[in-house]
């Protein structure tokens, strides 16, 4: 028996497969420079344990894996993995991971699919990767399946940042950078470290980008509209709104960035179209408004560029959300749901996200929550019985084994998990200073507005803390942005008014 993923049998057994195979990825050279690192995009950090160091004869025991999109951790995976072969008595004391432990877990061919599917499009990040990657590619090439992903390595990458230590493993490269860690060797709670790694790397490899560019950068500004440079020395590395107008006060654009100083800057080196080129020629004043908060600066964004249609706004048709979680029932009853890209014009989706893989995250989760159907889930294609079917994860509904109405009971709380977890929420956030918070209210199930509120204040009572609020119009936007917030885990606190 075959289980197909991504077009792509893998065999139940640990056997080479003699077919050829079409390889999805490219590969990119596991040595790192500051020159070469690049970091937009997604990133899977990696993590992995296993029963010793020879990738041809040893196996995984363990894997973690964080997926970053170069701000913010977007998703958390992690299990043990049964590796059909002793683990070593040395081992087990350095990992803690028994043969006890990973007696019922899931061999690497029932993951495998998650693992190809969670990384898609994604630059494998580890520390050390050559053995990580090693492990993994040789995990699948025991499937018959050619496993590929662009990799970065966070020792080659702390090589060339930081020249001249003494070590540079995981533990002694955090204590150099002050990151706070328990090595435990384990998986998940290592790959969290090397994201932490990954982060201060991240920062440091930018700073000194910005400065050797930063000159350049300000030297692009139109010299013509007198941009002074004393406007860029005054903007803040800080959250928040900032404001581009042209010679004549007009406001031409409006940005959101959790680094206020960075994001101007980065306006100034984008020579990719014609209309950034047009933008930064017309640029003579910025001004901007700190707030703290990202979800106040992104509620604050989306109203101003609605209120003052600035015209390079509306010239870059901006959307925060590109992709539409549908929906529908089909001809047998069974709810349906479908990811599909926004268009003008379209169908309204049930809710919308940023990306596909933030989409996708949401529907695989509430899949394992509630025991969904991969199929009437939109996560898998084509005719029969899903994959979570054959592993007793679906109930049937995609064999015809459960009835329509027993699985839309479970499948509409996918719509339920759209929603607001109440109709009256407080969502407290950082403030604009130390001692403040920033407060955003849902009231009857719609946005009612923000405001911030000194610390001092935050054992009062609801009412008085509302009496804080200003103001703000709801709209499908605003209420998109809130929902997404709240999803990712981001508010400080939530406090329910219901």
């Amino acid at each position: 028996m075959t289980q197909k993923l991504c077009g792509h049998h893998f065999a139940h057994t640990h056997t080479h497969m003699s077919a050829s195979h079409f390889v999805l990825f490219f590969d990119t050279p596991s040595q790192t420079s500051t020159n070469s690192a690049s970091f937009d995009g997604m990133y899977a950090i990696i993590d992995i344990e296993t029963t010793g160091g020879n990738t041809q004869s040893d196996r995984i025991t363990e894997i973690g894996i964080v997926i970053h999109d170069g701000q913010q951790v977007i998703e958390e995976y992690s299990t043990f993995v049964d590796p059909e072969k002793r683990i070593p008595y040395r081992i087990s004391t350095i990992t803690g991971i028994t043969n006890e432990m990973v007696e019922s877990a899931p061999k690497f061919y029932e993951i495998a699919r998650k693992l190809v599917e969670l990384t898609e499009g994604c630059t494998l990040v580890a520390h050390n990767a050559r053995f990580d990657y090693g492990f993994i590619r040789n995990e699948f090439k025991s499937l018959g399946f050619d496993y590929k992903r662009a990799v970065l390595c966070t020792v080659e990458l702390s090589r060339s940042l930081l020249p001249g230590l003494k070590s540079y493993s995981l533990g002694p490269l955090c204590s150099v950078l002050g990151i706070e860690s328990k090595m435990f060797h384990r998986a998940l709670a290592d790959a969290k470290v090397t994201v932490e790694l990954f982060v201060h790397l991240q920062a440091l490899a930018r700073t000194r980008a910005q400065d050797v560019n930063e000159a350049a950068q300000l030297s692009r500004m139109n010299p013509d509209a007198n941009l002074k440079k004393d406007q860029i020395d005054r903007l803040p590395k800080d959250t928040g709104v900032y404001y581009f107008y042209d010679v004549h006060h007009k406001l031409i654009y409006v940005g959101k960035s959790i680094d206020i100083r960075s994001r101007v800057l980065s306006h100034f080196a984008n020579n990719t179209n014609s209309k950034a080129l047009e933008m930064k020629a017309n640029i003579a004043h910025i001004r901007y408004a700190v707030t703290g908060s990202e979800l106040v600066a992104l509620l604050k964004e989306s109203d101003e560029i609605k209120r003052f249609k600035p015209i390079f706004n509306r010239m870059q048709r901006r959307s925060r959300f590109n992709v539409g979680l549908f929906a529908t029932y089909d001809i047998n009853g069974y709810l349906q749901f479908r990811i599909e890209r926004l268009r003008k014009g379209g169908p309204e989706p049930a809710s919308a996200f940023s990306t596909l893989g933030e989409a996708r995250g949401y529907l695989e989760h509430m899949l394992d929550e509630h025991q969904l159907c991969q199929r009437h889930m939109g996560l898998q294609k084509g005719k029969g019985p899903c994959f979570y079917h054959g592993i007793h994860k679906c109930l049937g509904a995609c064999a015809g084994l459960e009835a329509a109405y027993v699985y839309n009971e479970r499948a509409l709380l996918v719509l339920d998990g759209l929603q607001y977890a109440g109709h009256n929420l407080l969502i407290v956030d950082q403030g604009r200073k130390e001692g403040e918070k920033a407060l955003v209210l849902v009231e009857n199930g719609k946005y009612a507005g923000y405001g911030f509120v000194e610390d001092e204040f935050m054992d009062n009572d609801v009412a008085l803390l509302k009496q804080c609020i200003q103001p703000f119009t709801d709209n499908k936007d605003v209420r998109q942005i809130i929902n997404l917030f709240l999803r990712q885990g981001k508010a400080q606190r939530v406090i329910t008014c219901d």
